[in-house]
């Protein structure tokens, strides 16, 4: 079976949204891009690229922002940048997107393979045509991962951190705690609606962030309880995610409902050594 690809144009407001979903067999990817006022968040997969562009090719762009160095949010970088497009990343990751992607073939399968290209350290504010913005550090998801926040409008755009308000598998390099602390600060801030680069247009956006963080602290507590009952990792994995997913199988491990609880085992006493791998 070959992957199958489809694309979808929307608006909210003054808000274009491009989404574009990857199918194989039971594995469903997708991923969005946002535009407003001059500005595009994050530019989709190189394997999307032909889509994408045509999307971007009708739009008046000042500058791209990229929420996190994943090939899914910035496959289609280079084109921006060699359009003469000043394309912003977290300074960590400047050094990374300078060199061709590396990772897993399922990903090159998935979201092709990035190719190097150009791009600016963030700023903490910038001013677009009409509103300003602020860049807020948001790692969990991501190490580099931030969100914007148009303050003159009270949107959220949230990159992955939202995604589903009831995480069931993360990949392994994502950290739990950091999203709970990533979530708190952002509720701390002032705004309604919330543009997620995987769930899409979310109205009421704190609520769905309250949702999730309530989640994440329920979870955590059943994790830690299990773990101090002597519980391994394995038998706390049948208990709270008896559900496996193919997405698991085809990323050999690299997505997994394991890695929730190692996350928020690490460090911890309650983790069961022997249960380790």
């Amino acid at each position: 079976m070959f992957l199958q690809q489809s694309f979808f144009e929307s608006e909210h407001g003054d808000v274009k949204l491009f989404e574009g979903k990857n199918v194989f067999s039971q594995v469903k990817l997708n991923v969005y891009s946002f535009y407003q006022d001059g500005i595009l968040i994050d530019c989709g997969a190189h394997s999307m690229k032909k889509a994408f562009i045509n999307f971007f090719d009708r739009l008046s762009i000042d500058r791209v922002v990229i929420t996190h160095a994943h090939e899914d949010h910035d496959g289609c970088a280079k084109y921006l940048s060699e359009r003469g497009i000043p394309v912003y990343l977290h300074p960590m990751s400047i050094e990374k997107s300078r060199k061709r992607a590396d990772y897993l073939l399922y990903r090159k399968f998935f979201w092709g393979i990035r190719p190097p290209y150009h791009a600016i350290p963030h700023e903490e504010t910038f001013q677009s045509r009409k509103y300003r913005w602020r860049i807020i550090e948001t790692p969990g998801h991501a190490v580099d991962h931030v969100a914007f926040l148009n303050e003159s409008t009270g949107q959220l755009f949230s990159g992955d951190l939202f995604v589903t308000p009831r995480t069931k598998l993360i990949m392994r390099t994502e950290n739990i705690p950091q999203i709970i602390q990533s979530i708190e600060k952002l509720l701390r801030l002032d705004f309604g609606e919330m543009f997620c680069s995987h769930a899409g247009y979310i109205k009421d956006g704190k609520q769905a962030l309250r949702n999730k963080l309530d989640y994440l602290y329920e979870l955590t507590d059943k994790v830690r309880s299990l773990a101090r009952e002597g519980c391994s990792i394995e038998e706390i994995q049948r208990q709270l995610f008896p559900r496996k997913y193919q997405i698991s199988v085809v990323s050999r491990g690299e997505w997994d409902s394991k890695h929730i609880i190692t996350s928020i085992l690490s460090g911890s006493h309650l983790v069961n050594s022997s249960a380790k791998q």
